[in-house]
């Protein structure tokens, strides 16, 4: 037999060079190909979506032209009463109309700028007034063990109904309708925000205290940003609240605002104006529920989209 060689000392063995030489374009070409393929699906996913989004988009504004069309169509043909269910074309008529010569009680931009700036200022009370005395009571047992059984007597008193007690009290002008806005919204952000504060994860309530945060501090940095999903969710629901509390109370007694139009239309059997206020307060809640989604989403750009949400 052959004598073996040994190799010389310092040089590496032969089969690990060839063996190293061998695997290495492999082991580099591997991880770029995976990285290809996730690159490649997470494309088709984003492609996919996009075109879900434009076909949904596309599907609400066939909807609505064809239901347009449709309402058109029966009342001039007196399929349906012309008169009491007015049609698409008089209701555009109306609106122009109003944006061009204003209205019996003035300009309509000034009407629709009445409605909001009584929303709004109910919103805001109403929000600011939910959220702290539901954080509070969800912080505090005691308080509300107390008042517990009084806000749920409150709740299950009809709001609309209180509309005309506030008209007694603040008399026509813009403060009844802030009133009835606020008793509209103050509960759904109330009991949000309570929820949200009762919800909130012990162990980082645990947490705070064992690295020395106090009461304040657990409150402000743990509950509340644990809440705020919770409130925001209340939010997107509370502002219509808003609309409805103002054009109620609006429509009981004002002197201004899209309420008073349709009472207005209504007392002149003007079918096509109170569709067309519907319309205006319609477009109004439509732009507003655009910025709060924009507010959201700002927001929590850190929240993981939910599950579905790209289908």
């Amino acid at each position: 037999m052959p004598p073996e060689t040994e190799p010389a000392p310092g040089a590496a063995p032969a089969t690990s060079s060839s063996s190293s030489s061998s695997t290495s374009p492999l082991a580099v070409a591997a991880p770029a190909v995976a990285l290809d393929k996730r690159t490649g699906r997470t494309e088709e996913r984003q492609r996919a979506a996009r075109n879900r989004r434009a076909v949904v988009y596309v599907s609400r504004a066939l909807l609505l032209v064809a239901v347009i069309a449709l309402w058109e169509i029966l009342a001039r043909a007196k399929i349906i009463d012309p008169f009491n269910f007015s049609m698409p074309s008089k209701i555009w008529d109306q609106i122009r109309d109003w944006a061009l010569h204003g209205t019996a009680q003035g300009s309509l931009w000034e009407q629709i700028w009445y409605t909001m700036y009584e929303a709004l200022l109910g919103w805001v009370i109403g929000v600011v007034t939910g959220v702290v005395l539901g954080i509070t009571l969800g912080r505090i047992r005691f308080l509300s063990d107390v008042l517990g059984p009084y806000i749920k007597v409150l709740n299950a008193i009809p709001r609309i109904v209180l509309a005309p007690v506030f008209l007694i009290w603040f008399g026509l002008g813009p403060a009844s309708k802030v009133a009835s806005a606020v008793v509209l919204v103050f509960f759904p952000v109330f009991f949000n925000a309570f929820q949200g504060a009762r919800e909130v994860d012990r162990n980082l309530v645990a947490n705070a205290r064992i690295l020395g945060a106090s009461n304040r501090r657990v409150t402000f940095q743990v509950v509340i940003p644990s809440a705020t999903s919770w409130i925001f969710t209340s939010l997107h629901v509370s502002f219509g609240f808003a609309l409805i509390g103002a054009i109620v109370g609006e429509y009981i007694g004002a002197t201004k605002g899209l309420g008073l139009l349709v009472s207005a239309s209504q007392g002149t059997f003007n079918a096509a104006g109170v569709y067309a206020a519907m319309v205006i307060l319609a477009v109004v809640a439509l732009i507003t529920e655009g910025l709060l989604t924009f507010a959201e989403r700002r927001l929590f750009r850190w929240r993981p989209a939910e599950a579905g949400s790209e289908r």
